[in-house]
């Protein structure tokens, strides 16, 4: 596995972690659903924040601004497949500017 497969696979792992679970405690708490969508919730965070450690790089800040268009992008794919809503040109837009945001955090070159 190379080097930006890695990453990708850990980024895109992480957004849908992330995503799952915010989105069950937005379901308990905005939709009423039962207290029990917390468990699967919480071990979701967990496994976020897990796999964003497996992001190589020597800060956390950085890693998580990459992350931030990662998520981005991982949002609007939520927002179409789970809640039925297409995203609009602007979404799309954002998104792309977003993912270039990331590329350029993460892959830049860095001085000594």
């Amino acid at each position: 596995m190379t080097y930006s497969i890695s990453i990708i696979l850990a980024f895109a792992g992480a957004a849908v972690a992330e995503i799952a679970g915010c989105f069950a405690f937005w379901a308990w708490l905005r939709q009423g659903k039962s207290i029990l969508w917390l468990a699967p919730g919480i071990a979701s965070l967990i496994l976020f924040a897990y796999l964003l450690t497996l992001v190589p790089s020597d800060h956390a800040g950085r890693a998580y601004a990459a992350y931030g268009g990662i998520y981005i992008v991982a949002s609007l794919v939520w927002l179409w497949l789970a809640e039925g809503q297409a995203p609009d040109r602007w979404d799309l837009t954002g998104g792309a500017v977003a993912l270039v945001a990331a590329a350029i955090i993460l892959l830049g070159p860095r001085g000594a």
